[in-house]
């Protein structure tokens, strides 16, 4: 029930608070523009800062971005911390949720309902931290802003009062296929 209403709300370019893979997060389709739009108004958050978004797997993956270094498959197959690659030409995403070079940050959840929403969903989803930007990443789901609640479309019923709060590691794809840590 609750993951057949987060389709739902992202079907029609709604924006969802859930718990992603790392914090708690916004979410929305990252192949709908109106639906990218609606999460930078909600956060509050320039345009110019691009955001994440979640696939399912290497062919979910492959499906939005020029090229996959053989390094990438190689970090993620023995990454033990959720971890971020930020691919130098991205496709197919909303532009505004990419870097204005074309790039994007995109990574594959381990396991959680994070997971289970992007495959069920087909497309990749926004994942970004539910708060207002600038703010503290709330820990609690009585931290979220009212704003935040006011302005989404669902929220999916959190299991428990505390989160964490570990962004995830990021690397970088550069355009001659190097990898580079961004965030450790």
């Amino acid at each position: 029930m609750i993951l057949q209403k987060s389709l739902a709300a992202l079907h029609k370019s709604g924006v969802i608070l859930f718990p992603s893979d790392t914090v708690l997060g916004l979410g929305c389709d990252a192949t709908d523009m109106e639906a990218v739009k609606k999460i930078f108004l909600t956060k509050n958050r320039e345009h110019s800062k691009s955001l994440v978004a979640l696939v399912s797997d290497f062919e979910m993956l492959n499906e939005y971005v020029e090229s996959i270094p053989q390094q990438v498959f190689d970090i993620l197959d023995k990454a033990s911390v959720p971890t971020t690659i930020i691919y130098p030409k991205a496709k197919q995403l909303a532009p505004m949720a990419m870097a204005d070079d074309g790039s994007m940050a995109i990574r594959i959840p381990k396991s959680s309902f994070a997971l289970d929403l992007v495959k069920s969903f087909g497309r990749p989803i926004i994942a970004t931290s539910a708060n207002l930007s600038g703010e503290q990443i709330p820990e609690e789901s009585s931290k979220i802003s009212s704003r935040i609640l006011e302005q989404v479309d669902y929220v999916v019923p959190l299991k428990s009062g505390k989160y964490p709060v570990t962004p995830s590691r990021i690397m970088k794809v550069t355009s001659d296929g190097e990898i580079k840590t961004v965030r450790p």
